[in-house]
């Protein structure tokens, strides 16, 4: 199996269930656990909190050990053997303690295989987009197959679709990985002295560019914790919910399938400033029309909000850093960006949800307004 094809088998096997994990993981826990709102809230942000954590030194350390192939076939077979565990268990204690475990191993694998993708893209080998894309297909398929299952069977068919999408993963992961992922010493794993976390942050414009993702990433919180939850609340039924929640990835596909060709080229900096304006339009636009129609038109815009944002990040490391730099960068975007960020605007989003529903998604633009200001700011002082 050529490079390309690996990837993005891997990229579509992943995000399929990520398209599971994400939107309707919080809608779960409330109808099949029991739970409130705010105890699935407290759950879910120390789950990410978790996260953080674990793919901030966890993650990293793991690659200095082994190489990346190996350390995404055990995170693969660990996050399926942790997620069978919520099949007999319904306290609050324990569902805490599972997704606590969950959190630690399963979300690993984003930072894996975008630091696949960077190396593999920083050696010439794919163009990332093209693999990216179908990263997107897969979470829209899952949005659909949820939509359906859970109109068919309730909440309850969430579970089952997860750990059917994490066998998946598993026979994916044990498919011939390209020979650059199998290197440890030189490539990848040989972490030198400009390759550490300190090194990293010394860099001003890594930090910057680093700020920039953490606050625009975050600013999904209410999105992907509440956004099933408050569409149930307008009344939507939950196979309607999942074509919904597809608009905004089948515009991520298109826009993943063209952005090499049309995005390489711009400015990093421009890349963030479009990103964290269409964030920002995105969220007001739900708190001022709390309607259905409304809430699918903002779904176009998660491809600045979320896809612009992302791929500047990656077109910034995969033009700044060594590739033996790429696993930690990863590792601390993964922990800051995508977990971290959203894990304490997750505890503020579910505070505002029980205030007024709406107002959880204004509470959003506090992360994207300073990505702005601070694009703005320093775009000329570091370059980027």
């Amino acid at each position: 199996m050529n490079s390309q094809r690996w990837l993005s088998l891997n990229f579509y096997t992943f995000f399929f269930t990520w398209g599971i994990f994400l939107p309707y993981w919080t809608g779960w826990l409330i109808a099949e656990k029991n739970l409130s709102v705010s105890a699935a809230s407290m759950i879910m942000g120390t789950g990410m909190i978790v996260r953080a954590c674990s793919t901030l030194f966890l993650f990293p350390l793991f690659t200095r050990i082994y190489s990346l192939s190996v350390v995404m076939k055990c995170l693969a077979v660990g996050s399926l053997g942790v997620v069978l565990l919520y099949i007999s268990f319904d306290t609050y204690s324990s569902l805490f303690i599972i997704t606590v475990l969950f959190s630690a191993v399963y979300p690993n694998l984003l930072p894996a295989m975008e630091s696949s993708a960077s190396v593999l893209v920083s050696t010439g080998k794919i163009h990332y987009g093209r693999s990216r894309s179908w990263g997107s297909l897969g979470y829209t398929i899952a949005l659909l197959i949820v939509g359906a299952g859970t109109a068919l069977f309730q909440e309850a068919a969430i579970l089952w679709l997860m750990i059917i999408g994490l066998v998946a993963i598993v026979f994916s992961q044990f498919q011939a990985a390209p020979v650059v992922l199998h290197v440890k010493a030189k490539l990848i794993n040989q972490v030198d002295e400009k390759g550490s976390l300190n090194k990293l942050f010394a860099s001003e414009g890594f930090v910057i560019v680093l700020l920039i993702s953490i606050l625009l990433q975050g600013s999904h919180a209410s999105y992907y914790n509440y956004g099933f939850v408050y569409l149930q609340d307008l009344g939507v039924d939950s196979f309607y919910i999942g074509l919904i929640l597809n608009v905004a990835i089948v515009c991520e596909i298109v826009f993943f399938t063209k952005v090499d060709q049309f995005f390489s080229k711009m400015k990093i900096s421009t890349m963030y400033s479009i990103a964290a304006i269409g964030s920002t339009v995105r969220w007001v636009m739900i708190y001022l029309f709390p309607n259905v129609v409304v809430f699918i038109f903002s779904q176009a815009l998660h491809v600045l909000s979320f896809g612009v944002a992302h791929y500047a990040f990656i077109q910034y490391i995969s033009q700044k850093l060594k590739p033996n730099q790429i696993p930690t960068a990863q590792g601390m975007y993964a922990a800051f960006a995508m977990s971290l960020s959203i894990a304490l605007l997750t505890f503020l989003g579910g505070f505002l949800y029980e205030v007024s529903p709406k107002l959880s998604f204004l509470g959003m633009t506090l992360s994207s307004v300073p990505a702005l200001l601070l694009t703005l700011f320093t775009m000329r002082k570091y370059n980027y």
